[in-house]
């Protein structure tokens, strides 16, 4: 695949423009489900984010490229030297890498994915994953959904209950001013369907919104406690005008949090559970489009596979979103690629770049880079090399602490002296990606002096 992330142009290289055809076999408008029509994302809206001035308001910008479009900055070949810290940066190469593995996954699996958009809130990247053959985008909530419709975006799963009845008007009105776009939210108690019936009433809506109901789990999070409870729900859904049921779905990932013997097993009996929810609703979906079978994050989308991709008359979506970054914490050691669900290894794609600006001890420096700057709920970061110096994985050298803006390096001594600047391999994408507005991308950050090849926008 050739490399996306230049930025260089701006060019479009996929999508549908917004409000193009449906392909829905329904009378009612596109459904999520439908093979028939593309994803479609809005590539003049991405495109144009070529056009954008940079200023003071993105601090990765350095102040030469202030007045400038990102395009025009971009074509004065800027380099990693000229960027100052704290940083944060995106590797292009190993961006690609990620998406083409996991869309060449999923494709032998025989599954759909709908990748995480919160995870980036980044419509360049969205588009890629789009190119790479993506069902659609999967989004965490109406804000979300917001910023997705603004760039076009033409299928869309919201892993979440919607009951606000402002947000439910808007989605009324936008799923009737746009037969092609197909929208599918869950729902986990019959109180909850009641609530968003009313609500639709309320506002006139003209077309069902499609759902899933969603299956829970002991100590998890949302969905129904229970495979009777889910059917329930399940029958107050078909009792209402203004939904359709399209499937089910829920999020494994809310009940395990590591790879050992029992958090797998804790998945799969879930996973289990999920299957035959979905076959205790088989007959009771709308003719003409398979139902939907919706689960799997970036830790146990093999078990997904495994438990799921084999039922009859369903279209299994995959949901993983911190997959197109990738990490140097979490994800690299539990991802299902390490565990051997086959293909190479997805490839940490995020670097923090700070600089030592204090050794106030012999072995303890301050780094300029804290938790406004890089994630920390899901591990430190990992110090990795000193720029134009020393290698530092497998060295005593760690980060012990993060304060606001500075970090705490210990170990390191003189091979981090003070101004040295040091590459840092992060932990959790989810949250690397909230913390800056505009993101520089490298052609490759294992370079003497990386190049500067765009610059992804996100919208958080």
């Amino acid at each position: 695949m050739e490399q996306t992330f230049t930025g260089g142009d701006g060019s479009p290289r996929d999508g549908s423009a917004r409000g193009g055809s449906t392909g829905s076999g329904s009378t009612d408008g596109a459904a999520f489900a439908s093979a028939a029509a593309g994803p479609g994302i809005a590539k003049g809206a991405v495109a144009a984010l070529a056009d954008e001035t940079l200023d003071w308001r993105f601090k990765a910008a350095p102040p030469e490229s202030w007045g400038r479009t990102v395009r025009e900055w971009l074509a004065t070949g800027p380099t990693l030297s000229g960027l100052g810290t704290p940083l944060l940066t995106l590797d292009g190469a190993a961006l690609d890498h990620n998406v083409r593995t996991m869309a060449d996954w999923c494709a032998k699996a025989g599954v759909a994915l709908a990748p995480h958009g919160k995870t980036t809130m980044a419509p360049e990247l969205w588009r890629a994953q789009l190119a790479a053959g993506s069902h659609g985008i999967t989004l965490a909530n109406l804000p979300q959904v917001r910023v997705a419709r603004a760039f076009g975006v033409q299928r869309i799963l919201l892993a979440n209950t919607l009951l606000d009845p402002a947000g439910l008007a808007w989605l009324a009105a936008e799923l009737a001013a746009d037969p092609g776009f197909a929208f599918l939210c869950w729902t986990d108690s019959t109180e909850g369907v009641r609530l968003m019936d009313e609500a639709l009433r309320a506002a006139g809506a003209e077309r069902p919104v499609e759902v899933l109901v969603e299956l829970g789990g002991p100590g998890g999070r949302t969905g129904a406690r229970g495979v009777d409870a889910a059917v329930e729900i399940a029958a107050a859904v078909l009792r209402a005008p203004t939904l359709r049921l399209a499937g089910v779905g829920g999020y494994e990932g809310a009940l395990a949090h590591d790879a050992t013997a029992q958090g797998l097993a804790t998945v799969r009996s879930y996973l289990r559970a999920l299957g035959e929810l979905h076959g205790r609703l088989a007959g009771s979906y709308p003719d003409g489009v398979p139902p939907v079978v919706s689960a799997g994050g970036s830790a146990y989308f093999d078990l997904v596979v495994e438990e799921l991709a084999a039922l009859p008359e369903a279209l299994v979506v995959l949901r993983s979103g911190a997959y197109i970054a990738h990490d140097d914490g979490f994800y690299r050691g539990i991802s299902p690629l390490v565990r051997g669900a086959g293909g190479a290894p997805f490839r940490g794609a995020l670097h923090g770049w700070a600089r030592v600006v204090s050794r106030p001890e012999p072995q303890l420096a301050l780094l300029d880079a804290g938790k406004r700057d890089l994630p920390f709920d899901e591990g430190l970061p990992e110090p990795q090399l000193v720029r134009g110096g020393a290698e530092l994985i497998g060295t005593p050298a760690r980060i012990t602490a993060l304060n606001d803006q500075h970090a705490f390096l210990r170990e390191a001594g003189d091979l981090a002296p003070l101004g040295a600047v040091l590459r840092l391999g992060v932990s959790h994408p989810c949250t690397a990606f909230d913390k800056w507005t505009a993101i520089p991308v490298l052609d490759s950050a294992d370079a003497a002096e990386p190049k500067v090849t765009g610059l992804v926008r996100t919208f958080f």
